[in-house]
């Protein structure tokens, strides 16, 4: 006779792959008729723009370009120039790296950026990118939690409880914002934008009624001419908010969103002729994971102690524990010049891939990092002086998480000229989310021989023994065909912790 299960079942999502892409783009760049010659190459940035996102029979596709901005000093001319250009990039992934996956979440970092003259009219121009693909396939969960039996077939049944969390919902967005950065009062006029960097920061995800609010912030860095042909760089913040429609999701669930930026039109306003206010608008694309905490009680094991059963019993992956974490880590470091610099003109910090190890039972995330200080020497001569070293965290995570982390400065760098150099002071920010992951063996199917019962005619009705190291009560009475509550009685008992491990203990067996 085959018994009925009752059963939990949910759509939910399971990681499929996190793979991590790097390849080089370089292309050569003829200066436009309208630029200066080039005397020499000060700095090079770039800032990433993903337009599309595609995964097709387990190949993941992104395309995008690089906004590469060249800052020189101009052929027989004082000051800075910047040339902008634009380099495209297509990276893929191969068609067995993310199998039976149905959504990909592409994060795409450049990991260097830099130009060299090939003559005062050309330029080489190479960046290194490192894309971090992370593949979702749908995943049904189906989980046992009882199992009915008529009242003449008694069961006797082993459930835990257990917490999971399930990743229930991936949404998708694509939304344009729009603002003004206006520069505060004593700061010069733009004349010309040399270089801006966008970084996107989320602070804040809830879910109210039907609707899932996203927060954040996008701090903004510029570095422009003014007008008397000087450098001058300023950083904001410009807050953010997008709603998303969700349907069927409690309003405590968790939620992670991931930004991407697809595009940015950045320029002074035409209307504004002092150059004080810059209007910004960004094309971007939000990816949010919903997931949803639950505690089951899930059937393990069963037996009759009349009749003889069979059942299967499988181990399920799940998720038994996730969270969100930020943990800050503050750098100091010294770049040193040579002489002491006259004027700090801008300072930039990039944050590369984070990578996660396991050091003496803990979780350790390192980023590689970027600075970049622009300056101006006592003959006025603008320079740069750049370092790259790395930051670490240590996580209070333990062993066992599987974590994935990117690193971000969310505030402005601070610089300090000194005898020595520049001082270069500022936090990252390690943004992580954890997962542990788990097998529990759970009840899968399960039947009852009503025609036989168990023959138990010649079995002791007592045993007295001791219980083995690895076994537990449920173990000794599924063994003995005999009950929990049946040894607790026995021993006079009322809760299986008391049951002693290095002492004899009575052990009734049950005849049907």
């Amino acid at each position: 006779m085959e018994l009925e299960l009752q059963q939990v079942s949910a759509d939910t999502y399971e990681t499929g792959g996190d793979i991590t892409l790097t390849q080089d783009e370089s292309a050569e760049t003829i200066v436009p008729d309208y630029c200066p010659d080039m005397a020499r190459v000060i700095a090079t940035e770039g800032t990433v723009f993903v337009h599309s996102q595609e995964l097709r029979e387990g190949r993941a596709t992104v395309t995008g370009s690089v906004q590469v901005n060249i800052l020189y000093t101009p052929d027989g001319e004082r000051g800075v120039r910047a040339l902008e250009l634009s380099l495209p990039f297509t990276a893929e992934s191969d068609n067995r790296a993310l199998s039976d996956c149905e959504e990909v979440a592409a994060e795409v970092t450049p990991e260097l950026v830099e130009a060299r003259m090939l003559n005062p009219r050309k330029v080489l121009t190479r960046c290194r990118l490192s894309t971090r693909l992370t593949g979702y396939r749908k995943a049904p969960l189906c989980l046992t939690t009882d199992v009915v039996a008529a009242d003449a077939y008694p069961l006797e049944k082993l459930r835990a409880r257990q917490k999971v969390v399930l990743l229930t919902r991936l949404l998708r967005r694509e939304f344009q914002f729009s603002d003004t950065l206006t520069l505060p009062s004593g700061r010069p006029g733009v004349v010309e934008l040399l270089s801006v960097n966008v970084t996107p920061d989320v602070t804040e995800t809830r879910i109210i009624g039907n609707k899932l609010i996203c927060k954040g912030a996008f701090t903004v860095s510029l570095l422009y001419l003014t007008e008397e042909n000087q450098c001058a760089s300023q950083t904001a913040e410009l807050p953010f908010s997008q709603i998303m429609d969700v349907e069927d999701v409690p309003e405590d669930s968790p939620v992670s969103v991931q930004i991407t930026l697809n595009g940015a039109d950045i320029q002074i306003d035409g209307g504004d002729p002092d150059g004080r206010e810059i209007g910004v608008t960004l094309y971007l694309e939000a990816l949010a994971a919903v997931r949803r905490e639950m505690e089951l009680e899930l059937l393990r094991d069963l037996y009759s102690t009349a009749w003889e059963t069979r059942y299967d019993a499988a181990p399920l992956t799940v998720v038994e524990a996730w969270e969100r974490q930020t943990c800050r880590q503050s750098v100091r470091e010294l770049l040193e010049t040579g002489m002491s610099p006259d004027e700090i003109l801008s300072l930039r910090v990039l944050c590369g891939t984070v990578t996660a190890s396991a050091e003496n039972g803990r979780i350790v995330l390192r980023a590689p990092v970027m600075i970049r200080v622009l300056y101006c020497d006592e003959g006025g001569v603008t320079l740069v002086a750049e370092r790259r070293t790395e930051t670490r965290c240590e996580t209070d995570l333990p062993e066992g998480y599987q974590v994935t982390a990117r690193a971000a400065v969310s505030e402005e760098p601070r610089g300090t000229v000194s005898e020595r150099g520049i001082e270069v002071r500022f936090p990252v920010d390690f943004h992580m989310e954890a997962v542990r992951v788990s097998q529990i063996l759970c009840v899968t199917a399960a039947e009852l021989d009503a025609e036989t019962p168990k023959d138990t005619a010649d079995a002791p009705s007592l045993v007295l023994r001791r219980m083995g190291a690895d076994e537990s009560a449920w173990d000794v009475a599924k063994t003995c065909n005999s009950t929990v509550s049946a040894i607790l009685d026995a021993n006079c008992l009322e809760d299986e912790a008391e049951l002693p491990g290095d002492t004899m203990i009575l052990i009734p067996r049950k005849r049907g």
